[in-house]
């Protein structure tokens, strides 16, 4: 019933609301002309009351403010949030409060009003250093307005953090190590590096499935950069702590790495989930997905939309696709503990001589090759 200390407990606060919908986005994110801040601060308050009866006790490790776009939040808002979430539960000394912001000038305006209300990390949106290519993602500012947010960002904030997205339209393997050295010349500590996906659903989908989104790179061009993107972060200090995320010695993520360890997390908002031990029993919770019922329920009853207590499969499941993506890897022990069966150890013999991970100290780790193809040994650990 404790094994979600190995991870510790967070908050995630979904902000669902941006200037304008990317077109490689998937993620639970409107555009709205108006937004009464008052009632949604004064939701989230009340979703936060409500949880705590099932959540006293507990030290709070990390605050981490989603989206959408959460730089259009009021610093009030955040305030709210911060304050409320201080009220019932000690926070850790070292506690980690993070807000996701675009690089805008009006957002960056906001920065000393978030760091006035607590939060003391920062992560940045600006996914390309290339102001062709972020016309191309729908990005709302250029190459310039985004390094001068980062300064400011840096002169409000220890900890700073900006993503990336590599393997885009005409994009070459030169023109990826390029940028992404750029980006390591900007006094970074922590960097969030994805390959570009089109998801079904979103404006990319749609064109990728017309035929109209061209010039992408190659699935092998793509591996290409994967693995020169470790390269060159590691020559940088940056090494990959986890499959797309890369830091300096303690400057990673402590709220993602709540999920990468298999920790608790009270995650409200609209579309907003959850990992809950309450009991003897873990709990995948889920949240309204529409802003407007969100907020209604959250205001009358609950925003909560659904609560699933988890099997030892289901959670053994998620606690090794979850560990596995993490260079530290797993340990053995717990993973044993939580699903009440060893890890195969005939399957882990194969996959060590085939240079897709190692074992050291009782931890299962992905190898460098095992991680650019995780979902591969995935599937040979957890096969019946």
């Amino acid at each position: 019933m404790d094994d979600w200390r190995n991870g510790g407990f967070g908050l995630y606060v979904h902000w669902p609301f941006c200037q304008a919908k990317c077109p490689y986005c998937d993620f639970n994110s409107h555009v709205t002309a108006q937004i009464d801040q008052t009632r949604w601060a004064a939701a989230y308050r009340k979703e936060m009351l409500r949880a705590a009866p099932d959540l006293s006790g507990r030290i709070l490790n990390t605050i981490f403010f989603g989206g959408g776009t959460p730089s259009l939040m009021h610093p009030d808002t955040v305030a709210t949030v911060i304050n409320t979430a201080r009220e019932i539960w000690p926070f850790s000394n070292d506690i980690e409060i993070s807000l996701e912001a675009n690089p805008t000038s009006v957002e960056a305006g906001r920065f000393a009003g978030y760091r006035d209300a607590g939060v003391n990390r920062i992560s940045m949106g600006i996914q390309a250093l290339n102001d062709e290519d972020l016309r191309r993602l729908g990005r709302m500012h250029n190459v310039t307005e985004a390094q001068q947010a980062f300064d400011v960002a840096r002169n409000c904030f220890d900890r700073v953090s900006f993503d990336l997205i590599y393997a885009r339209q005409g994009q070459t393997l030169d023109d990826w190590k390029k940028e992404l050295n750029e980006a390591l010349s900007m006094a970074i500590d922590h960097l969030s590096l994805y390959q570009l996906t089109i998801e079904e659903g979103t404006a990319f989908g749609d064109r990728y499935t017309k035929g109209k989104l061209r010039d992408l790179p190659s699935d092998d061009n793509a591996a290409d950069m994967y693995l020169a993107t470790q390269e060159i972060c590691d020559s940088h200090g940056l090494p990959a702590y986890e499959v797309s995320n890369h830091a300096r010695q303690d400057a990673q993520s402590r709220h993602n790495l709540i999920y990468w360890r298999y920790g608790d997390y009270l995650g409200i908002g609209p579309g907003a989930h959850g990992r809950l031990t309450i009991g003897n029993t873990r709990y995948a919770t889920e949240t309204h997905i529409q802003p407007g019922a969100w907020l209604a329920a959250a205001e009358t009853t609950t925003g909560e939309s659904n609560r699933n207590s988890l099997t030892q499969v289901e959670t053994s499941a998620e606690h090794l696709m979850m560990g596995m993506r993490l260079a530290e890897g797993l340990d053995m022990d717990r993973f044993t503990a939580i699903s009440g069966h060893a890890l195969p150890s005939d399957r882990i013999a194969e996959l060590t001589d085939m240079g897709m991970v190692v074992t050291s100290n009782n931890r299962l780790q992905a190898t460098d090759a095992g991680r650019a193809v995780l979902n591969a040994v995935l599937r040979e650990l957890m096969l019946e």
